[in-house]
């Protein structure tokens, strides 16, 4: 048995027993606005509910420990107080992932992830027109807990509109647990998936992903490939070139997509460049 003192251990190894640890986690895929309508997209698993009347969420975007900076959406919550709570079903995570990608500020992740933006009914953020559960929520208080690299800030927010996929609920309108099929954080590169137990999402690139939006456009527009399909493609530093451009065609592309299922990224690029 190991006995540790939090404070006698690095920061980032005391960060990996914490989340090894505490999970599976819920994931917050928060999106909000700078004071200038610039839109930011993000996932935290520091996050849960906490009331239900009022309906109150809290999620918490840590100081980063390499620089002691911060997050992107506390800056936007500080200066909005606007947020809205998005639910990551497994369809999604390959995108959401993406969207993680520490872009610089004014970079629009929907963009970047491939989501289509919704604009919301009582704030200013847009929903992400993907996610199964979308909740509008107005800012109620920030509590910084500390000054240095790690520390969180508990973003307490209340719902103030819900949106909800009918195709999630079962014949008694309850949300199926099967039928939204969330995901949450483990430690590492690790995830839990509700209907199928655990999986793995190699964390993004340390430098820039391409983006979605980068991606070719017989490939971005593909009617064979899902949206965690063009997650992984996105998620290279580069976009690999063919002389001759990239397959187009749908039995080219179902086999590519067979090859992401399997984690097999490289092959995947493979057999979508034209010889």
């Amino acid at each position: 048995m190991l006995h540790i003192n939090p404070s006698e251990i690095p920061v980032p190894q005391l960060h990996g027993y914490l989340l090894g640890s505490v999970s599976p986690r819920p994931i917050c895929f928060a999106s909000t606005v700078d004071a200038q309508g610039q839109v930011n997209l993000a996932p935290y698993s520091f996050f849960n509910v906490f009331s239900a009347n009022p309906p109150v969420l809290i999620f918490s975007p840590a100081r980063r420990v390499q620089g002691n900076t911060t997050k992107h959406t506390l800056e936007n919550v500080l200066e909005t107080k606007e947020v809205v709570v998005n639910i990551v079903s497994y369809a999604m995570v390959q995108q959401m992932s993406l969207a993680s990608t520490e872009y610089p500020k004014g970079v629009n992740e929907f963009v970047k992830a491939g989501f289509t933006e919704v604009a919301s009914e009582m704030v200013k953020p847009p929903r992400v027109a993907e996610a199964p559960v979308q909740m509008e929520c107005r800012v109620r208080e920030v509590m910084s807990l500390g000054e240095h690299g790690g520390a969180g800030n508990l973003v307490i927010v209340e719902v103030v509109k819900l949106h909800i996929d009918e195709n999630i609920l079962d014949e008694e309108g309850v949300i199926d647990p099967l039928k939204i099929d969330t995901v949450a954080r483990m430690g590492g590169n690790w995830y839990s998936r509700a209907k199928a137990g655990l999986f793995e999402v190699p964390k993004p690139l340390r430098t820039l992903g391409i983006g979605v939006d980068a991606l070719p456009e017989e490939i971005r527009l593909s009617s064979v490939l899902t949206g965690n399909d063009l997650g992984q493609l996105a998620n290279v530093e580069a976009l690999p070139q063919s002389g001759k451009g990239y397959a187009a065609d749908a039995a080219t592309h179902r086999e590519a997509h067979n090859y992401l299922e399997a984690g097999q990224l490289e092959a995947a690029w493979n057999v979508l460049l034209l010889k």
